[in-house]
């Protein structure tokens, strides 16, 4: 049901654009899933931390983070009198976290995150403005071996939680750029070559002309399936400046398929948008048949409190909104109905064994139609649990759900 501003101006359950309530089964499903992927972070020794949902503007947007200016809600701190910011992302957070608090911790430093984030503008392929966000960020370490763990451990928790058909997509930012600085390209002409690559527009880049040109448009034919993208982009000839780059890729992609053969891996060495401020080899998660990335990462620096080149890292961040439309639905929970005057010990015994249980507050009802309103599958008779003959229609064990209310700011 979607409820608009002008039409249900005064109604109760009216929410901003972009903001929705998280019903039931949806939202257990949601903490389920979270809570899964999060166990699979821990066992890889990522230690959580917890950021907090609101900062000093000036330390929130430091750095990399003035790239998320423009999607980050602002108020004053009636203590302070200083301008706070709230999270639109929680990535540098993590790393301010690395580089102060912890930053006498041993290196390489492994830690984990989930919260929820919150952005001025929603975007056509995530028109939610509030969403959760979790990942990993692995501080201190220059080594290929550490931008294919996070790589590995990205698709390894998704698998987990049941997403198929996953997809990972590999890019090197720092690339194109390389060859720019190493071709002495004009400001004009570089612009135009990166607004042909952002658009795969081949053509257009032929149109430059030049060296410039010849290999830019070798690296845009390069892309496709790991194995032939390597090959290709190992016959262009690069300028030295950007072979530390395409040996990095080259190794970090030869890292995962070794661990990994069976995942579908893919390259796109002209890739840069969304990559802004990354640093090295970075990546997209997606699943076949669902709309929209799970979850990108890739190499950056973790810039120090004192500024500075900061810290060599690498991380991913996963969206939960996406990653649950690429699982299997959550499955009917075993819900049990207690009628009036169960025993404590009998409804603990029934727990232990994995219902869960709906107590009866009123003596002088049928167990049965009780059991079917609640949304019960089975109702407690003689002390076992007994299925419930469900005539009105609904699935077993699923518990009534209101209807979703939400502003979309349309007529």
């Amino acid at each position: 049901m979607i409820m608009t501003a002008m039409s249900h101006s005064g109604h109760p359950g009216l929410l901003p654009a972009g903001l929705g309530d998280g019903l039931p089964p949806e939202a257990e499903h949601e903490a389920d899933v979270v809570s899964r992927l999060m166990a699979v972070f821990r066992g890889h020794g990522y230690e959580r931390v917890k950021p907090p949902l609101i900062e000093f503007e000036d330390n929130l947007l430091a750095g990399t983070g003035s790239g998320l200016a423009l999607q980050t809600f602002r108020l004053m701190d009636p203590a302070s009198q200083r301008m706070m910011g709230l999270r639109a992302d929680m990535t540098l957070q993590v790393a301010r976290i690395a580089t102060t608090r912890l930053g006498r911790s041993p290196r390489p430093l492994r830690l984990a995150y989930a919260g929820q984030v919150l952005r001025v503008k929603g975007t056509d392929l995530r028109p939610e403005r509030q969403f959760g966000q979790l990942g990993v960020e692995l501080i201190g370490s220059l080594r290929p071996e550490a931008d294919a763990e996070v790589v590995l451990l990205a698709a390894e928790a998704l698998a987990r939680v049941g997403v198929a058909h996953l997809s990972v997509d590999l890019c090197v930012p720092t690339l194109v750029p390389a060859v720019f600085q190493a071709l002495g390209l004009d400001e004009a002409t570089g612009l135009a070559l990166r607004r042909a690559l952002d658009r795969k527009d081949a053509p257009a880049v032929a149109a430059v002309g030049g060296a410039a040109a010849a290999i830019l448009n070798r690296l845009l034919a390069a892309g496709g399936p790991a194995e032939q993208a390597v090959a290709a982009l190992a016959a262009v000839e690069l300028p030295h400046e950007a072979e530390p780059d395409r040996q990095r890729l080259f190794e970090v992609v030869r890292l995962v398929r070794q661990a990994a053969p069976g995942l579908t891996l893919t390259v796109d060495a002209v890739e840069r948008r969304g990559f802004e401020f990354q640093t090295g080899v970075s990546f997209t998660l997606f699943a076949r048949g669902t709309r929209g990335e799970l979850g990108r990462g890739g190499r950056y620096r973790a810039a120090g409190p004192n500024g500075g080149a900061g810290e060599p890292a690498t991380g991913c961040s996963l969206y939960t909104d996406t990653v649950l439309r690429a699982v299997p639905a959550s499955p009917a929970t075993r819900r049990l109905f207690l009628p009036h005057g169960t025993a404590a010990v009998v409804a603990q015994a029934m727990r232990a064994e994995g219902w869960i249980t709906l107590a009866g507050f009123e003596p002088d009802v049928d167990p049965q139609a009780e059991a079917r309103r609640l949304g019960c599958g089975h109702v407690l008779v003689g002390g076992r649990p007994a299925t419930v003959n469900d005539a009105s229609g609904r699935s077993e064990d699923q518990p009534p759900v209101g209807n979703r209310l939400a502003n979309t700011d349309r007529a």
